[in-house]
């Protein structure tokens, strides 16, 4: 305090109280959050208890990682300190969330040992925007089914809605899986394999069927299926026969094993074991039931 009866303070005082060095001190009065309110004889900068209490504020703004012009617009009324702190709140969540996706980046990166151009790849395919992912997805989706009015709707949008996403604090697993998800449907070989599934369920289906059909089919295959291997039947055995009888009634088998081919590999048996991985969920793809089918068709189609 200097001794002219005024009350007002030097720099040191505040810096001395609150233990911020004068240099930053001086820093925020030159960008003016906090302007002096007078200069004494000698020039130097001179503050009162107002000053004192506005530098605890910007101290406490500052330390909270608000930038200097939030913290003058909070000064100078413009905002509330509510509104800032919503605002900022939002923007760390949002490098929060970057953040994780970077861990979970390196932690592959170093489980799977990978080398500077996978590493490239990974990180560039972890950071798409949730626009991008929805971009790749609709045109996976329009490439299947482009023209095939006739597939199930169901499926349809189910493929639609899928979210090819990661999770806010995803596992370098997720992060491997989302990657080889993203890989895999700009792939044209598997989008070829993807349209030829399609092709086969529209045309099993007349204009007439009911939606969620090739679903309630998947669903008794699974079933039926489930129930003959716990028993112990053999693909080939004569039981599995009335097991096809009751999946498919009178259906072409010949037809319905050309296209359990198209639809059921190994390489959409992985997409969907992806799909459960990046939803936490990981799902059985049911392969085992529907290469038992196969088995049975082929064992069983000429009789």
């Amino acid at each position: 305090m200097i001794d002219d009866g005024t009350g007002l303070l030097t720099i040191g005082e505040p810096a001395r109280t609150t233990g911020l060095s004068v240099r930053t001190i001086r820093y925020w009065s030159d960008e003016g959050v906090l302007p002096p309110v007078a200069r004494s004889a000698g020039g130097y900068r001179l503050y009162d208890a107002a000053s004192a209490a506005r530098l605890e504020l910007i101290r406490t703004l500052r330390e909270l990682g608000l930038g200097l012009g939030d913290v003058h617009r909070v000064l100078s009324g413009e905002r509330t300190v509510a509104e800032v702190a919503a605002t900022h709140a939002a923007a760390l969540d949002a490098q929060i969330r970057s953040l994780k996706v970077t861990r979970a980046v390196l932690s592959s990166v170093a489980r799977r040992g990978s080398g500077a151009e996978e590493t490239t790849l990974m990180n560039r395919l972890a950071r798409l925007s949730a626009g991008e992912r929805r971009r790749i997805m609709a045109e996976f989706v329009e490439e299947t089914f482009h023209g095939l009015d006739t597939a199930d709707p169901e499926i349809r949008e189910r493929m639609r809605d899928t979210a090819l996403n990661l999770p806010d604090d995803p596992t370098p697993e997720q992060v491997d899986a989302w990657v080889e998800l993203a890989e895999m449907v700009q792939d044209p070989r598997f989008r070829a394999q993807m349209r030829g599934a399609a092709e086969f369920n529209a045309a099993d289906r007349g204009q007439d069927a009911p939606r969620g059909a090739s679903m309630w089919f998947f669903k008794r295959l699974v079933q039926l299926v489930g129930q003959a291997r716990e028993r112990g039947v053999a693909p080939e055995a004569p039981e599995a026969g009335q097991v096809l009888r009751d999946l498919l009634g009178n259906a072409d088998r010949a037809a319905v094993l050309e296209r359990m081919k198209a639809s059921h590999n190994p390489r959409l048996a992985r997409y969907r074991e992806l799909l459960g991985v990046l939803k936490g969920a990981p799902v059985s793809a049911h392969e085992e039931d529907f290469a038992w089918v196969v088995a049975a068709l082929e064992a069983h189609t000429d009789r």
